[in-house]
């Protein structure tokens, strides 16, 4: 009996490693981003405004717990996901705290500066509804080259570091910005340059990775304002 509960408990432990993982908010930040695509140390650090070396002991825990594999390019270790499960355990996270915690609410509108219903939010299946039509021009806010590994049909690459630039270039009709998942800044700020600037537009309700997670279609050719 006493060998059972002992396997039983490490068990246990060993699922537990895992949710340590989890928990630390630097560690979510880096799978929030690996989820895009796979990085490096330096492009993690440059992205998330971190030192070198508090990323790279994260992402050995992160390592540690199989939750990241890496491969050598050259002189650069580029990480990424072990796997699309760690991708739907994040999402699934997030989906299980905002439901049951009123913290990670408030916390997530004092962050986003606006709620998850408000009339610049389109729906997933809002979108794909009018996905396409002339009069709507869909922009992805990320990076350009998180945009060149995947993006949602039809999308453009309009990253927010060069936004204000090229607000003339775009054309009439109604504007949709997206960006990373329910967690990411980059399609609210969009929005609130477009609107200061007079147009009209509205921001995906989370962002490519639930649209990824939900088997909805991407592309990966390129394709610029």
């Amino acid at each position: 009996m006493e060998d059972a509960v002992g396997s039983r408990i490490r068990l246990f432990e060993e699922l537990s490693v895992v949710g340590k993982a989890f928990g630390s908010p630097r560690r979510l930040e880096i799978i929030e981003l690996l989820a895009q695509s796979p990085h490096s140390v330096e492009e993690i650090a440059r992205a998330l405004d971190q030192r070198l070396s508090t990323v790279s002991a994260h992402l050995q825990i992160l390592r540690a717990s199989r939750l990241v594999g890496s491969r050598r390019d050259g002189t650069r270790v580029i990480y990424r996901l072990a796997g699309e499960d760690v991708a739907d355990l994040f999402a699934a996270l997030g989906v299980v705290a905002r439901t049951h915690s009123p913290d990670v609410t408030v916390a997530r509108r004092a962050y986003l500066g606006a709620g998850d219903d408000g009339p610049e939010v389109i729906t997933r299946a809002e979108l794909m509804e009018v996905l396409g039509a002339p009069q709507t021009t869909l922009l992805d806010i990320r990076p350009s080259e998180e945009f060149e590994q995947a993006h949602l049909p039809g999308a453009v690459s309009m990253p927010l570091e060069k936004f204000s630039g090229s607000l003339q270039q775009l054309p009439a009709g109604n504007l949709i910005a997206y960006c990373r998942g329910a967690y990411c800044l980059l399609a609210h700020d969009a929005v609130a340059l477009l609107t200061a600037a007079g147009r009209e537009a509205k921001r995906l309700e989370d962002g490519i990775l639930e649209w990824r997670l939900a088997g909805l279609p991407l592309e990966r050719t390129a394709q610029g304002v």
